[in-house]
């Protein structure tokens, strides 16, 4: 195994919960103002999911005040506290771009899973 890879599997977190495209998730960020660091919540819906290993990274997209705002996050970052899946969604795509033309509840509108 060469140096790079087992740098990259020390780095790799271990308490990932599993979710997919589709899912509405909260995203628990660490931010750091001044000297204080807090908690944020951005909850949302996965579009997509990309890379593999320590690259690893997905899209969360949410409605904010009518405007439709996206954040990509790593997976294997310590900004990340946790990631709480909310409610498990059914979709035939990998890739769920196709939600950015739509407006409203029909923006964030996927079947359940069940």
């Amino acid at each position: 195994m060469d140096i790079i890879k087992k740098i990259e599997q020390e780095q790799l977190k271990e308490d990932v919960s599993p979710f997919n495209v589709g899912d509405t998730v909260k995203v628990h960020c660490r931010v750091v103002e001044g000297g204080k660091e807090r908690v944020q919540i951005f909850a949302g819906l996965v579009i997509a999911k990309g890379g593999s290993g320590i690259n690893a990274a997905f899209t969360v997209r949410k409605i904010s005040y009518g405007e439709g705002v996206e954040r990509v996050f790593p997976v294997h970052t310590p900004r990340i506290a946790k990631i709480e899946v909310t409610n498990k969604g059914k979709v035939r795509r990998a890739k769920l771009h196709y939600l950015r033309e739509r407006v409203g509840k029909r923006a964030l509108l996927v079947k359940s899973a069940g």
